[in-house]
């Protein structure tokens, strides 16, 4: 594999562990059976899930909702519960992410909400009330 491959591999694991601290099991089988694709994948998302501060012009917790909601958008629940409870962490509430889960519906139809978008709700409220609990 080339040094470029193997660098842009870096990068992708890289961006991910700082997101997610984990490199998602679908994502692991991308880098292994087709590791130039994933390569590709991987210095897209390091490039743009940068932090103000590392260059991005919007901060991650924004960058995580986006995700989040366009995940919702087209039916991908795993990944937009993932990425609805990365922005939750970054100090996303849950007024903002039901929302974001609104508009979402709007363009999308109610269909959006059944299929992804209240599981994406429920999975955050309960992630609020399991951190609650921890801190109170």
């Amino acid at each position: 594999m080339a040094d470029i491959t193997e660098e842009a591999i870096r990068q992708g694991v890289e961006s991910f562990m700082a997101t997610f601290g984990r490199l998602p099991p679908n994502f692991a089988l991308m880098a292994e059976h087709a590791p130039g694709a994933f390569a590709g994948y991987g210095l897209m998302r390091s490039h743009v899930m940068r932090d103000r501060q590392e260059g991005g012009a919007l901060d991650l917790k924004t960058k995580e909702l986006v995700f989040a909601l366009l995940d919702t958008l087209v039916g991908q629940t795993t990944g937009a519960r993932n990425h609805a409870a990365a922005a939750m962490r970054l100090g996303l509430t849950l007024p903002e992410l039901a929302e974001g889960l609104v508009q979402v519906m709007m363009v999308g139809g109610i269909t959006t909400w059944n299929v992804s978008g209240a599981e994406v709700m429920r999975h955050c409220v309960e992630l609020q009330k399991a951190a609650s609990h921890e801190t109170g």
